[in-house]
């Protein structure tokens, strides 16, 4: 659709996607409510943003739905996908840098679509633990959690791989997948042949959490495209945040991902971001909220210096260098 989009650099449009339909157990639908009491848009209004919340989808409940094994509550997905997709969409016109507060993975694609509305193309950073590129056909477990990317780039069940009407919602090349630690064998043996890129935690950890988001930007044409970010907080390893439905040892340290998702926030192309799989029912004291709203707003507030520092002024070229002085 032919829209011209101002963008705000100063407007965050908070949207809450309280699901935990397509997750491995109950919990996630509470994260946007405990994300907001852990003062979110409070926060986010004394770093100098104006915060436009529009409210929560209805929220959807895991199920084991074991009449459906291979894709297990699909119904309730895409009925609170439908829901995330219409706000996403007046979201993403506003302008604003769209934070949606999940849930489970799935609301990717509801973010995703919102963004599609208006841009011929859109690049992903997927940063999690696990590729989540299992289909219907090589998942363990039939959650849909396992498989967010494989419907993203247009693999899975035809209910949402057509949520989008024009799969794939996002180009295998224009993905790129960053924290890997965990993959099961089909997940492997499709990555060595898919054009997807993928960044392993130990590589991260290795070259530097700054230099490794910095690469990962290029790899999704950042400077050339809008993209949209997504997190999945049991990147973290369990040692530093173990408030996740399905949490590992190992892998990245809150460090780590707070330097690469700092990174990643700040640069001027972010159109949307989703957070998920914080659970609060695993997090009895609140602690775990804290630490992702301080992170969040750390984020964030880097993001607007960096879009509020002066651009810097190009340096001379030899030519002029050599004009300056002959008349001087």
């Amino acid at each position: 659709m032919a829209v011209k989009i101002v963008r705000q650099p100063k407007k965050i449009a908070l949207i809450g996607a309280p699901s935990s339909a397509a997750a491995f157990s109950m919990g996630s639908e509470k994260a946007p409510a405990a994300l907001r009491a852990a003062g979110l848009a409070e926060k986010l209004h004394a770093a100098g943003y104006e915060v436009a919340d529009h409210g929560d989808c209805a929220p959807r409940l895991f199920a084991d739905d074991d009449e459906h094994r291979r894709a297990r509550n699909l119904t309730e997905i895409v009925a609170g996908l439908n829901d995330l997709k219409m706000r996403a969409e007046l979201a993403v016109k506003s302008g604003a840098l769209v934070l949606v507060l999940g849930g489970d993975c799935a609301q990717a694609i509801g973010l995703l679509t919102g963004a599609r509305r208006y841009n011929k193309h859109v690049s992903l950073l997927w940063f999690d633990r696990d590729a989540d590129v299992n289909t219907p056909a090589s998942t363990p477990s039939g959650r849909i959690d396992g498989m967010v990317v494989a419907h993203i780039i247009g693999k899975g069940a035809p209910e949402l791989v057509r949520f989008w009407s024009e799969a794939p919602l996002v180009r295998e090349p224009d993905v790129t997948l960053f924290g890997l630690e965990r993959l099961d064998p089909p997940e492997q043996e499709f990555l060595a042949k898919s054009p997807m890129r993928h960044v392993h935690a130990a590589d991260i950890q290795s070259k530097g959490a700054g230099r490794a988001a910095h690469e990962a930007l290029a790899q999704v044409h950042a400077d050339a495209r809008e993209f949209v970010l997504h997190l999945d907080v049991d990147a973290i390893a369990q040692e530093d945040f173990p408030a996740v439905n399905v949490p590992g040892s190992g892998g990245l340290r809150f460090d780590d991902v707070r330097a690469s998702f700092i990174e990643f926030v700040k640069h001027k192309n972010l159109l949307g971001l989703d957070v998920a799989q914080y659970n609060p029912d695993k997090d009895p004291d609140g602690s775990g909220a804290g630490k992702l709203v301080d992170l969040l707003v750390e984020a964030l507030s880097a993001r607007l210096e960096a879009l509020s520092a002066p651009a810097a002024e190009p340096a001379p070229s030899p030519e002029e260098m050599s004009s300056s002085e002959t008349t001087a």
